[in-house]
């Protein structure tokens, strides 16, 4: 037969290529027949060599898998055995013990095979194929194997159908997958009870030869390591020929999956136990959401956001009906008066009295305030009527006492806050966006799916962006920041027309209005939105900062506002502030490279939080009227003898100390919770200290206004009461934890869970969407807290 000559001239061709026949030395060959599903125990030495002879049909409308497994009976060969399956369009070899590297090289041997031919398209309705299977060996002493080729009746997946599984290092599987009539997204799901043996799951093209070992797996195609869940999202226009394999690989060693790695060298028994990685799994593909999912998840989230756009709209339309509606009440009431004599009279001498009044105020404040901006070392009041030490260090201090300065030195002293923000905002930003495409255009060119922390379960790609809905569950920061900025604008126009008009109330009366920090606060959290975007274009562990470091000066900048509040004169420049930001995001980072399990570190950063925490109480104790210099400890000791030891005095600032001292505490609880317990999402921790610290005086404040006889207004109240909440469920939603970037790739993907929310949005998404609700509220509280104090003289209203 034609087919029999053409394959003894192949298998000569192939033993001349291959060494095995010695010069002068003829061979037996031994040609067979072979059946599926059939076991041929035979013996192979370097004198003869067998051919088995298969023949099969294919159908252009149904795929079979052909397997072959051979099992080494004799491991004491001096020489392994090869084996070459030859196809129509492809060949395979492999040798027997399959020899497999794993880390620094080391080898691992298996003396038990099993390959999956690969299946090319036919053009024919039904063709029938031939293959052989070629035995030989240089081994003088002979091996003995075992040779069985079966069919693989589920080679070829159905959509939403479990198939189950069993793969080994040296038994990968793969199966086929064609896309139906109106899918074009699919997402394949494989999982397993067990975490170890490590694995890879791989999607490739249909082409031979399919790379299903753990030394080529990586080689083309979309790839993942896994322990118990791994999934992959498929869109059909990556594959012309709609259909792809998926292929399932497990690993030699399980290092990529945070395992332990073995002691080298190996002992027989560790070989042994090398060779039986087996590991049970299943495989599922099922179809991924369709355009409309894409449109009904950005209209809702468009919608979300809109509406409050719309509510705000709504509130300042009442606001303006209800003062429009105050005129007029007040309009008729005056005419009324205005009928008897003695009461205009009255009333005309009262306006020019606190008309009077009040122009005099303004300009004996502004005679005694106008100076540059450097109020540090030239305050800007004049001593002799007034020394800024006598001030400050009352027993009880009232706003007017800490509102001295001019006011147009005190704006352009808080407007640096918005300037150098929005300048931070555009370098930091600019090569942020840089990188994250990279990030993204490595993983789409290499199919690396290790390289970013999705969660694979429920990201939705859109067009070259892995995950899109993480991404637009972001917009939530930057519209709500610019919501913000527009209220804060009207309230800085209104503020500036009262001014203008030399308003009594804007001139003596309410809390200074100083808008900068606002300013600098909605621009923080637009950058949040967009660094926060960045970030889940391709979460991983080298560009966490990108999500923490605006949160960061978020929560500084709410603690420097409230402060701001009561203490107008003397809070930090901004200069000294984002300086001091810049130190928490440099420990930030060092604490994620360095921090974990890392003693030293953690010692010299506790120091530094404890010391940095005395610094701060002693600044907010005497309001900034002490010096750090040589003769420090000569003053403290002083102190302590004066007021603890021989008068046993107590603390001249109660309401302060209590403050302090409490968030001393915490803050000291906070560092020996790191010392001892040495977390490893240092970010977080970091976090969790600037929060802790601004909810305990947010707190105080509260507490402080309320004793004071202050009152918290409806706006105000219904913003805390609503915000309070959205937190909460907020930080319920973090912690649910889809991802981490501490652990593998791998162990990050046993996290992984479906969507929640119109089979968009995941549990992360949502806390996108609370937490930029919540933040805006937070703002818009601090934005109203003290209204009530609008007609109320600063020299009425407590310092706290």
């Amino acid at each position: 037969m034609g087919w029999r000559l053409a394959a003894l001239l192949w298998l000569c061709v192939t033993r001349l290529a291959c060494g095995i026949e010695a010069v002068g030395e003829i061979k037996n060959i031994v040609q067979k027949d072979a059946e599926f599903d059939v076991n041929y125990n035979d013996t192979v030495t370097s004198e003869n060599q067998t051919i088995y002879a298969f023949n099969h049909t294919i159908s252009r409308n149904k795929t079979e898998g052909v397997r072959v497994s051979v099992d080494l009976l004799s491991n004491k060969s001096e020489s392994p055995i090869l084996f070459v399956v030859r196809q129509k369009q492809a060949v395979l070899s492999f040798q027997v013990p399959l020899i497999l590297r794993g880390l620094y090289q080391r080898k691992y041997p298996y003396y038990d095979v099993g390959r999956t031919l690969c299946q090319p398209p036919t053009r024919a309705a039904s063709e029938t194929q031939y293959f052989f299977v070629d035995v030989s060996t240089l081994s003088s002493q002979g091996a003995n194997y075992q040779l069985r080729v079966s069919r693989v009746e589920s080679f070829t997946l159905q959509t939403n159908k479990k198939f189950s599984f069993t793969a080994s290092p040296s038994q990968p599987q793969y199966f086929k997958y064609v896309f139906q009539d109106g899918v074009d997204t699919v997402i394949v799901k494989v999982n397993s009870d067990m975490a170890f043996p490590c694995s890879v799951m791989s999607i490739q093209d249909i082409q031979c030869p399919v790379y299903d070992l753990d030394n080529n797996v990586a080689f083309i195609g979309m790839y993942q390591t896994m322990t118990k869940k791994g999934a992959i999202t498929v869109q059909r226009k990556d594959f012309p020929s709609n259909s792809f394999y998926v292929v399932v690989v497990v690993k030699t060693e399980d290092e990529a999956c945070g395992g332990p790695l073995r002691f080298y060298p190996l002992t027989p028994d560790e070989l042994i136990d090398a060779g039986n990685r087996s590991k049970a799994l299943d495989v599922m593909v099922s179809t991924a959401i369709n355009l409309e999912a894409y449109v009904m998840g950005m209209l809702f989230c468009l919608g979300i956001f809109f509406s409050f756009y719309l509510l705000t709209l709504l509130c300042v339309c009442l606001e303006r009906a209800r003062v429009i509606s105050s005129s007029a009440d007040n309009g008729s009431t005056m005419s009324s008066e205005a009928i008897t004599d003695s009461a205009t009279s009255t009333d005309n001498n009262y306006g020019y009295m606190g008309m009077k009044r009040s122009l005099e105020s303004v300009a004996r404040s502004r005679q005694e305030s106008l100076s540059s901006i450097e109020e540090d070392d030239y305050d800007t009041l004049d001593d002799i009527h007034s020394d800024k030490n006598i001030v400050r260090t009352k027993k009880f201090l009232y706003v007017a006492d800490l509102a001295r300065k001019d006011k147009r030195v005190l704006s352009k002293k808080y407007q640096i806050y918005f300037w150098n923000i929005a300048t931070i905002a555009v370098f930091y930003a600019l090569p942020v966006v840089q990188l994250v495409i990279t990030y993204q255009t490595v993983v789409n060119v290499t199919g690396n799916q290790d390289i970013c922390y999705y969660n694979f379960l429920c990201a939705h790609p859109l067009g070259a962006l892995s995950a899109f809905n993480n991404i637009l569950s972001n917009l939530g920061y930057v519209m709500l920041g610019l919501l913000f900025l527009l209220i804060v604008l009207k309230r800085d126009l209104a503020q500036n027309r009262a001014l203008e008009r030399h308003d009594v109330n804007a001139l003596e009366c309410g809390i200074p209005k100083h808008f900068g920090l606002f300013y600098a606060m909605g621009t923080a959290l637009m950058m949040e939105g967009l660094l926060s975007a960045c970030y889940h274009v391709c979460p991983n562990y080298t560009n966490f900062q990108f999500d923490t470091s605006f949160m960061y000066m978020i929560a500084g900048l709410c603690m420097l506002k409230l402060y701001q509040k009561r203490h107008p004169d003397i809070n930090a420049s901004a200069y000294t502030a984002y300086a001091c930001l810049a130190a928490v995001i440099f420990f930030s980072v060092l604490g994620v490279v360095f921090g974990r399990d890392n003693t030293a570190f953690w010692i010299v950063f506790s120091v530094i939080h404890i010391l940095a925490t005395l610094l701060l109480s002693t600044q907010l104790y005497y309001m900034g009227r002490w010096r750090l210099n040589a003769g420090i400890l000569r003053r403290i000791v002083y102190v302590i003898y004066t007021d603890c030891i021989r008068q046993c005095s107590g603390p001249m600032y109660i309401d302060r100390m209590v403050l302090l001292v409490m968030g001393n505490i915490v803050n000291w609880s906070l560092a020996a919770y790191g010392l001892i317990q040495k977390p490893n999402d240092f970010a977080s921790y970091l976090l969790a200290i600037a929060i802790c610290n601004l909810l305990l005086y947010f707190a105080f404040y509260i507490i402080m206004k309320l004793r004071s006889g202050e009152r918290i207004k409806c706006l105000a109240l219904v913003c805390i009461l609503f915000t309070a909440v959205v937190w909460g469920f907020a930080l319920y939603f973090f912690f649910q934890g889809l991802s981490t970037w501490q652990k593998t790739p791998a162990e990050s993907r046993e996290h992984n869970r479906e969507c929640i929310l119109l089979s968009f949005f995941d549990d992360h998404d949502i806390w996108h969407f609370l937490s930029s609700i919540a933040m805006f509220g937070s703002f818009l509280v601090l934005l109203t807290m003290d209204d009530d104090l609008d007609t109320v003289q600063r020299d009425k209203i407590y310092v706290f």
